[in-house]
C-alpha cells in the first residue's frame, strides 16, 4: 500500500504484526540520529519500541545527555516535550506524534492566570513551585519569580527551600501533590493551606483564605489519580486483608494516610521490585503502568486500585500508527509536530529547573 505522510490515519490499516515491523526498520534506518522516550503511562505497543522508558523528568534529562541524537520523539504528553526541548541543545529536534497528547493538569494552570494570583498575593512574600506536570510558560514564570520546579519524588526538599526563603508558598498546578506533601511530610496543618480557584475573582479567593495561608494551592489536579477513592481502598483490603496498598501522591489526602505507602512512579516501582515473593499490591496509578508492573513480576499478585481502568486517555492518543508516521516522515526528511519552547520561555523555565536540580 501507499503510505500516506500528510497524516497517519492510513496506517491504521496496516496489522500490528507489519506496524512493528516497519517501525523496527526505520528505527534501524534512522540508527543513532534517533532517540524514542516512552513515558511509563505509554501503552505497550508504543513502549516496546522506546529507547527508554521513565516519567518525563527522568526522559527529558536522558534526551539532553544523547547530544547525538537529533531526533527525539516523545510518546508522552505536551509538557514532557516541552521539557525534553527546554533541556537539549539547539540542533536537536523534540516531536510529539500527536499534537492533541496534552495534559489536563497542565491545562489547569495558564500563565495569565497565575499572574493575576501572584500580583493578589503581594508576590514578595509568596514562593512560586510548579511541579513538573506544568506548561514551559508556568516554569518561566517560577524561575522569573525566584521560585522553581519540583517533581513527585523531590516535592519534600523543594517545599522546604521554599519556605526558607519566604513565609509563603504557590503550589501549582497540583493541589493533591501539594497538599499530601506539606501535610503528611512536613507536618504543615491543613489549616494553614488554603486553595486558589482560577475561576474566581482574586478578591474571593483572598476572603476564602488565601491572603493569609502559608500554602496556596492552585485548583488543580490528574483526572487519573483522582478517580481513586478512599472506598477503593476499603474494598480492596475486604477482599485480601495481607494486601499493601501503594499510591502515587497525585491521589486524595484520604487516599493516601489510608495506603500502605506512596510515592512517585519509580519509588511504587521500587516497592514491589523490592518485595518477597508471593507479596499482594493494590496501585493507585495508571492502568498501563499497573499492567506492566504485574507483568514483571509473575511471583507477585498486582492489581490496580480501583476496577476501572484509570488510564492516561490524553497519552493514549499516541498508539503504533502515530509512532510510525513520524518516523515514515523523518525517514524522508520531513519533520512533523516539532515543539518548540521560544528561547526566552526556555531560558527562565531552565533557571527554575536548575534551582531544582541544585537542591537535590
Amino acid at each position: 500500500m501507499t503510505l500516506s505522510l500528510t497524516e497517519p490515519l492510513p496506517l491504521r490499516q496496516l496489522s500490528p504484526a507489519d506496524t512493528r515491523a516497519r517501525i523496527t526498520e526505520l528505527k534501524r534506518v534512522l540508527g543513532r540520529r534517533l532517540v524514542i522516550l516512552g513515558h511509563h503511562y505509554q501503552v505497550d505497543e508504543v513502549i516496546e519500541h522506546a529507547d527508554m522508558i521513565g516519567d518525563s523528568f527522568k526522559l527529558a534529562r536522558f534526551a539532553a545527555d544523547r547530544k547525538d541524537a537529533e531526533f527525539i520523539v516523545f510518546a508522552g504528553v505536551h509538557f514532557m516535550a516541552e521539557s525534553a526541548d527546554i533541556l537539549t541543545g539547539p540542533d536537536q529536534t523534540v516531536i510529539l506524534p500527536d499534537l492533541s497528547a496534552g495534559c489536563s493538569m497542565a491545562d489547569m494552570a495558564n500563565v495569565d492566570q497565575v499572574e493575576t494570583a501572584f500580583a493578589a498575593l503581594r508576590s514578595d512574600q509568596v514562593m512560586p513551585i510548579t511541579y513538573m506536570n506544568s506548561s514551559a510558560a508556568i516554569k518561566a514564570f517560577c524561575g522569573r519569580h525566584g521560585g522553581a520546579v519540583c517533581t513527585s519524588s523531590n516535592a519534600e526538599k523543594l517545599v522546604k527551600w521554599s519556605l526558607s526563603e519566604r513565609p509563603r508558598m504557590l503550589f501549582l498546578p497540583d493541589q493533591h501533590l501539594g497538599r499530601n506533601i506539606c501535610h503528611l511530610k512536613l507536618g504543615i496543618p491543613l489549616s494553614e493551606m488554603a486553595l486558589w480557584d482560577p475561576h474566581r475573582l482574586p478578591e474571593e479567593n483572598l476572603r476564602a483564605g488565601c491572603d493569609r495561608a502559608k500554602i496556596i494551592l492552585w485548583k488543580g489536579h490528574c483526572s487519573v489519580h483522582t478517580k481513586f477513592l478512599p472506598a477503593h481502598v476499603d474494598q480492596v483490603r475486604a477482599r485480601d486483608p495481607s494486601i499493601k496498598v501503594i499510591v502515587h501522591p497525585e491521589c486524595y489526602l484520604e487516599v493516601v494516610q489510608k495506603s500502605d505507602a506512596y510515592g512517585s512512579t519509580e519509588k511504587l516501582i521500587q516497592l514491589v521490585e523490592q518485595a518477597a515473593p508471593g507479596a499482594s499490591f493494590a496501585i493507585g496509578t495508571e492502568i498501563n503502568l499497573v499492567s506492566r508492573i504485574a507483568k514483571a513480576h509473575p511471583d507477585k499478585k498486582v492489581v490496580s486500585l480501583s476496577g476501572i481502568n484509570c488510564l492516561c486517555a490524553t497519552m493514549y492518543r499516541i498508539d503504533a500508527p502515530h509512532l510510525l508516521w513520524t518516523l515514515e516522515n523523518l525517514a524522508q526528511g520531513v519533520v512533523v509536530n516539532p515543539i518548540r519552547v521560544d528561547e526566552q520561555t526556555a531560558a527562565y523555565a531552565r533557571l527554575a529547573l536548575e534551582r531544582m536540580l541544585s537542591l537535590i
